[in-house]
């Protein structure tokens, strides 16, 4: 059965920031099904789909504005973090999709979500940015664009549109195994050419502080790891892979950003208190 899935969007009115269901610190409430959607259980379109009418994603040059990308955010009664930049994410875990029920309605960005096209919700890239998304079970990979945030239900780490999950061969299933990797394009941040684009994202232009918990070779070891921390923090939690001078592969364990020296000092006592060595600050 097709799970049930929550979805939440955050647009830009001039230079005012407004969520769907607004309170302080940037809270982002999952809509309730009887609210603005006509159909309480999200599913696939009854009309099969051409492959062939699907466009492919080309990433190009990314302008962001404060649209989607206030942080941190709050989703029933969790708080999110937007990371600084895409630059080396890597991540591995669970794909779901969304598709009928959210067909129509706006993204967190302020676009217009089709299901017919191949885009993407991330609880914490910034938006808009590129990944490169592989099925683990079939080989299968895309390059989706982020423009929405989610899925804010049990250990997922992205929603694809139902196009997306077409093309990588689960659709029938509503969830799989993927890999995500960024895609960068070598761009300067820009502003857009309309009011909401007046206020630039400051967090994305200046240098941010992360605490690297470790270095791994074996991927499945960062990402145990990984998993470990997430449970013990509120901060992203992410993996940033890197070629060393040998022409190795490090995947190095992060947390961040962390902008307070107190909250710094609580998660190194923590992960110290829980023997997972001693975390160390990083800026790159």
């Amino acid at each position: 059965m097709k799970r049930q899935i929550f979805r939440c969007q955050v647009f830009i009115l001039g230079a005012i920031g407004f969520v769907a269901c607004s309170s302080n610190q940037n809270p982002i409430e999952a809509p309730s099904d009887n609210s603005r959607y006509s159909i309480e259980q999200d599913r696939a379109p009854t009309r099969p789909m051409d492959l062939t009418s699907v466009p492919e994603v080309v990433p190009g040059p990314v302008r962001r504005t404060l649209a989607g990308n206030r942080s941190p955010y709050e989703v029933l009664g969790k708080t999110y973090h937007v990371l600084p930049t895409e630059a080396g994410y890597s991540q591995r875990g669970v794909a779901s999709w969304y598709g009928e029920k959210f067909h129509g309605h706006k993204t967190s960005n302020g676009e217009i979500f089709s299901m017919y096209e191949v885009s993407a919700a991330h609880k914490s890239l910034p938006i808009p940015s590129f990944l490169k998304v592989t099925n683990l079970d079939n080989n299968r990979s895309i390059v989706v664009r982020v423009n929405d945030r989610g899925p804010f239900h049990g250990d997922r780490i992205i929603d694809l549109s139902y196009a997306a999950a077409v093309k990588l061969g689960y659709a029938h299933r509503g969830t799989t195994r993927v890999q995500l990797d960024a895609v960068i394009v070598n761009e300067p941040v820009g502003k857009e050419d309309h009011p909401a684009s007046k206020e630039i994202l400051g967090i994305l232009k200046s240098p941010e502080i992360f605490l690297q918990v470790g270095a791994f070779s074996d991927i499945r070891s960062a990402e145990s790891v990984s998993n470990k921390l997430r449970k013990m923090t509120t901060r992203p939690v992410f993996i940033r892979s890197i070629k060393n001078s040998k022409d190795d592969i490090l995947h190095r364990v992060r947390i961040g950003p962390v902008d307070d020296s107190n909250e710094i000092q609580q998660i190194t006592q923590r992960l110290i208190a829980a023997k997972m060595g001693k975390p160390y600050t990083v800026s790159d």
